[in-house]
């Protein structure tokens, strides 16, 4: 676990730095209105700081409940030594009224003028001596440890306390970067239907790219989503059947290249809307689709992992997803399951 001195520093510069972020206005990256290369790429970076915030946000809230578990324990530990202390005190008791039931309430020096044995009376006071030591040093040393225990319970119960508190304004701080996040996303895509509608493919955005670019071969083409249309699948919105598989995310989500190869295509308009097309070694191309912005040109080369654009709803579409598909030419009706053919190259969906 991490010094707990060392903590609160981490997250006061955390929540110090998020505070900029969030306070920070849309407008201050927009510049022009019409510029949709600013707007992707404000939105690509909320993106990374709504990741951020979230990520700090939940160590936040284990470490609040890793310190409220121990709160909690020496809650408990410190009843069971108070119940030691209060047991130790109950048989001091007995022992006492024993020995003053036996004469033990008499002066030593009368019970050995009537005793027939005043050694056995000395040996016996020396006996509840030491018993009265024994029983003593118990009781300090329960006291000590009930002293150390209450100390322990109390810094655990500030330092959970202190974190909450803590995770309260990075709560509202990620909120606050999210509402941001989602009114760029409104701009992305609203900015992006009218492309399509007009016919005309807004240039690329050369967005930042990830600091940690994949060691893998072959990735997902989208980092966090959730499967929707598969592959075959029946429905209105296609003549015939479904030719891909659909990854719902949000509009502005980081779109990926599945591997190495090269843009042979990138267009809007039709029922696709916006989107890149890559060719891949083996004669394999995918396809991106229903895109809301495009970070890549045609005769680019792209490594698996790199972002080639951003999602949207562009074209024939209900909601913001990601349309993939793998196909053995660049024009549409040659396209393969794509989940299998993922699955070859060692990626699993």
């Amino acid at each position: 676990m991490p010094s707990p001195r060392r903590r609160p520093l981490l997250v006061s510069v955390l929540l110090c730095a998020l505070a900029v972020l969030a306070a920070r206005p849309i407008g201050a990256w927009d510049g022009d209105e019409g510029s949709g290369s600013v707007l992707s790429a404000q939105v690509a970076r909320l993106y990374e700081d709504a990741a951020r915030a979230t990520q700090q946000y939940e160590e936040g809230r284990r470490e609040a409940e890793v310190q409220r578990s121990k709160a909690r324990r020496y809650e408990r530990l410190l009843d069971r030594q108070r119940q030691a202390v209060a047991a130790v005190h109950e048989d001091l008791g007995r022992i006492a009224r024993a020995q003053y039931r036996g004469g033990g309430g008499l002066p030593l020096s009368v019970q050995m003028i009537l005793a027939e044995d005043p050694d056995e009376v000395m040996r016996g006071q020396r006996t509840g001596w030491q018993a009265d030591l024994a029983v003593d040093h118990i009781i300090g040393k329960s006291r000590r440890a009930e002293a150390r225990l209450a100390a322990d319970e109390a810094k655990a119960r500030a330092a959970w306390q202190s974190l909450e508190r803590r995770n309260a304004e990075l709560a509202e701080l990620k909120k606050e970067i999210e509402g941001k996040l989602q009114e760029a996303r409104s701009r992305l895509e609203r900015r992006a239907e009218a492309s399509v509608a007009a016919g005309s493919c807004p240039g690329s955005v050369r967005l930042d790219q990830p600091e940690e670019r994949t060691t893998r071969s072959w990735v997902a083409p989208v980092e966090t989503y959730e499967l929707s249309a598969s592959f075959g699948g029946g429905g209105p919105r296609w003549a015939h059947r479904h030719t891909g598989q659909d990854f719902a995310v949000p509009v502005g989500t980081p779109v990926r290249a599945v591997g190495e190869g090269r843009v042979v295509t990138v267009s809007c308009g039709g029922a696709f809307g916006m989107q890149v097309v890559v060719r891949h070694e083996g004669g394999y191309y995918t396809q991106y689709a229903h895109l809301a912005a495009v970070t890549v040109d045609e005769g680019d080369r792209v490594g698996p992992g790199q972002w080639i654009g951003q999602s949207g709803s562009t074209g024939n579409s209900t909601g913001p997803h990601l349309h993939f598909e793998v196909r053995v030419t660049p024009e549409t009706g040659s396209a393969l399951d794509p989940v299998p053919w993922l699955a070859r190259h060692g990626v699993s969906l």
